[in-house]
Order: structure tokens, then C-alpha cells, then sequence
């Protein structure tokens, strides 16, 4: 009976916790399917009756844009600004990691104390910067600074990775009269694909849910991503229309969590073999 306990008590423990961490999710579904005076008068999980409209009037977007083009939009920049982080911050990585150049060491720790450094301090800066080059109300701004390693966050995980990997081989392809750009090409890079999966799926799934960033640049209503687009339809819907408020809600995650299950085993793979050496 004891050995039963044990081996089932943790299993049931892990159920309890998934459940209540799915708990936000599937009231965000059943409460896309409630009328609009249902929402906020009734505690139930379960719709009365189920309100298919909701879903019709989301579909419909704001200011006269689809919700195909909010999503072709989100998904342009998100993709744009995943490809941007893994050739960027794998070419930093690689340069901290296996070469050799004055001060790398100091330039590497000052880049790791930018980590500690909040995201609105060089907010205003950018947006200068950005406004005199007349990027502003662009993708520009959103997906050009992703070409230019600034994820330290990201560097830093690459070249930990980096660091576990035989030397000799880097060594070898030296003696066959390979650069250091050849071997980072044809060596280094494909032997790092777990953490350079790692760092595309973290950048697509943070970009994609994205806010502040894009309520900063982004004034047109055709550029608008999906999460703008709910803040928009909520300002313009008032208090009338949680249903279909909540329904685009539900079209918005639906993307993140198919992207999620897809590629959860490159994620598993990335996150435990990186930041173990070095």
C-alpha cells in the first residue's frame, strides 16, 4: 500500500498542479462563449447557452481590419524578430566564445550587465532614434534591433552552449584551411541548434505577446498586431461586448499554444542542454 502512495502521489500532485495552472485557460474559452450580461454577473464556468456570435463579430477585427491581417502582421514581426536574434546573437556568441580579441572578457561581462539594466531606460532613446531615421509607425523598429544582438539575455545562452563544445574540432577544420566564419558556419552553428532553437521559440513567443513595444511604434490601424488590435476593440467596444472581447482573446493565444506543442521537444532539448558548461 505505502509503495502504491509513493509512486502514485506524485503523479497526482503533478495532475492537481496542471489543472489548476489550465484553469485561466479554459475559462478564457468557456467565457468566449458566454453572453455579454453573463460575464459579469455569473461565477459559473460553464456558459447558460453558447454565444457562437462572439466568435463572428472577433473575426470581424477593429477599425475595419480583418483578423487574418492582425495575425499576418503579429506573425510577420514575431518571424522577422526570431530569425533576427538567431543570427545575431549566434554571431556574438560565437565571437565571445571562441575567439580571441582584446578585452573580450570585460566587453562580455559589461554585455551580461545589461541584463540588470530595465527594459523603458533606453526606451525614450530608441524612440528618438527611430523617429529622426522615420522608422516610427513601422516593423522597423520592432524587428531591426533583433538584427543587431541586442539580447544580451540570449548571447549569453548561446555562447554557455557554445563553450561545452570540443574544441577539436573547431581545430581541425582550422588545419583544412577553414576562417573563422567557414568554421562558424559549417561547425560551430549546426553543432549549437539546440540553444539556437531555444532562442527562436523564446523570441517568436515574446514577441508575439508583445505590447508595450508595439503600442509605442505602431499607429496605423492596418499595422496593427493581434494584441493591439484587443486593446483597440476594447476601447471601442466599452463595457457592451466582453464576449467577443474574450473571443479574440481566445484567437490570439490559440496561435502560441499550437507554435507551444510543436515544438515543446526542441524546447525541452535546448533548455536542458544549455547553461550546464562553461
Amino acid at each position: 500500500m505505502n509503495l502504491a502512495v509513493r509512486r502514485w502521489a506524485p503523479h497526482t500532485l503533478a495532475l492537481l498542479g496542471l489543472l489548476v495552472l489550465l484553469y485561466p485557460l479554459a475559462w478564457l474559452l468557456a467565457t468566449s462563449l458566454k453572453p455579454a450580461e453573463e460575464v459579469v454577473t455569473s461565477l459559473d464556468l460553464w456558459p447558460s447557452s453558447l454565444e457562437w456570435s462572439n466568435y463572428t463579430t472577433a473575426l470581424e477585427g477593429v477599425s475595419g481590419v480583418a483578423v487574418s491581417r492582425l495575425l499576418g502582421n503579429t506573425l510577420l514581426i514575431a518571424t522577422g524578430a526570431a530569425l533576427g536574434n538567431v543570427l545575431s546573437c549566434s554571431l556574438a556568441a560565437y565571437a565571445f566564445a571562441r575567439l580571441r580579441f582584446r578585452m573580450s572578457r570585460e566587453m562580455f561581462a559589461f554585455m551580461v550587465a545589461t541584463l540588470m539594466l530595465p527594459h523603458h531606460v533606453v526606451l525614450i532613446p530608441q524612440y528618438i532614434i527611430f523617429n529622426q531615421l522615420g522608422m516610427v509607425d513601422s516593423y522597423w523598429p520592432l524587428i531591426l534591433p533583433k538584427f543587431l544582438a541586442t539580447e544580451a539575455f540570449f548571447v549569453f545562452l548561446i555562447v554557455q552552449f557554445m563553450r561545452g563544445l570540443p574544441r577539436e574540432l573547431e581545430e581541425s577544420a582550422r588545419i583544412d584551411g577553414c576562417g573563422p566564419f567557414r568554421t562558424y558556419l559549417s561547425i560551430t552553428l549546426p553543432l549549437t541548434r539546440p540553444a539556437l532553437i531555444t532562442t527562436a521559440i523564446f523570441t517568436f513567443i515574446w514577441t508575439w505577446n508583445d505590447f508595450f513595444t508595439q503600442m509605442i511604434y505602431l499607429f496605423a490601424p492596418e499595422k496593427f498586431t493581434i494584441t493591439l488590435a484587443l486593446r483597440s476593440f476594447v476601447d471601442q467596444s466599452s463595457t457592451s461586448a466582453y464576449g467577443p472581447m474574450f473571443a479574440m482573446s481566445v484567437i490570439s493565444v490559440l496561435p502560441i499554444v499550437l507554435f507551444f506543442f510543436v515544438f515543446q521537444r526542441y524546447l525541452v532539448q535546448g533548455m536542458a542542454t544549455t547553461g550546464l558548461k562553461g
